[in-house]
C-alpha cells in the first residue's frame, strides 16, 4: 500500500528567542522538487535569503505540495524544554497532514523524535539527504524569518530582524542592556541575566 511520506524539519532550537517553527511537506502525486532558475532543492542553511525565499514562493504555491507550519512559544519552551517542544509540534503536524486515504510516514530531521506508534524514520542530516525533508526545513525557515522580523517591529530594542533571536553578541549586550522581552527563552538566558 503507498503511504504518503511527510518530510518534517525544525528551526529555532538553538535561538535566545522567539517560537521554535517547524513544518511538515507533503507530495500528492509525482513531484520533482527541482525548479529551472532555483536548481535542486538544499537545505535551508545552504541557500541565501533570496534562494529561500524563492524556494519557499515555489513550494507554498505548487498545486501538489500540501503543508502546515507548527509554532512552540517560548513560555512553552520554558515549561517543558526544547526538545519536546519541538516533538510536540512534530506530533501536531503528523496530525494534522494525515489522510484517511492514505497512510502517513513522517520522515524526520536527525533531532526530532515521535512516538512509536506513529510510523516514522529519522534521517540524521535528513535536511541534506531527502529532498522532502530539505523543503520542510525552508518553509520553517522563512516562516520564522519572516515571524522575527515582525517581532521587531514590537520590540525594536532587540534588532531580531538582524539576527532571528539568535544570541549574537550584540542580542546579548541588548538583553543585558534592556532585560529579557516577553518573547525570550528564560531557560536559556540564566547566564545572561
Amino acid at each position: 500500500m503507498k503511504r504518503l511520506i511527510i518530510g518534517i524539519d525544525e528551526v529555532g532550537r538553538g535561538a535566545l528567542a522567539g517560537p521554535v517553527v517547524l513544518a511538515a511537506v507533503a507530495r500528492t502525486g509525482r513531484v520533482r522538487l527541482t525548479h529551472s532558475a532555483l536548481g535542486r532543492i538544499r537545505e535551508c542553511k545552504q541557500l541565501t535569503a533570496k534562494r529561500r525565499e524563492a524556494w519557499f514562493s515555489y513550494l507554498t504555491g505548487h498545486p501538489r505540495i500540501s503543508w502546515r507550519i507548527a509554532r512552540v512559544s517560548p513560555s512553552v519552551i520554558d515549561r517543558i524544554n526544547i526538545t519536546r517542544a519541538a516533538n510536540l509540534a512534530a506530533r501536531r503536524l503528523v496530525r494534522r497532514m494525515a489522510t484517511d486515504r492514505m497512510p502517513c510516514l513522517a520522515w524526520l530531521d536527525g533531532g526530532l523524535a515521535l512516538p512509536e506508534r506513529i510510523p516514522h524514520r529519522v534521517f540524521v542530516k535528513g535536511d541534506e539527504r531527502k529532498s522532502i525533508i530539505a523543503a520542510a526545513s525552508i518553509i520553517a525557515k522563512v516562516s520564522r524569518d519572516r515571524l522575527m522580523a515582525r517581532l521587531h517591529r514590537v520590540y525594536p530594542a532587540y534588532c531580531f530582524h538582524l539576527h532571528k533571536g539568535y544570541g549574537s553578541s550584540y542580542h546579548r549586550r541588548m538583553i543585558r542592556m534592556h532585560g529579557p522581552s516577553p518573547v525570550h527563552r528564560r531557560s536559556f538566558l540564566s547566564k545572561l541575566i
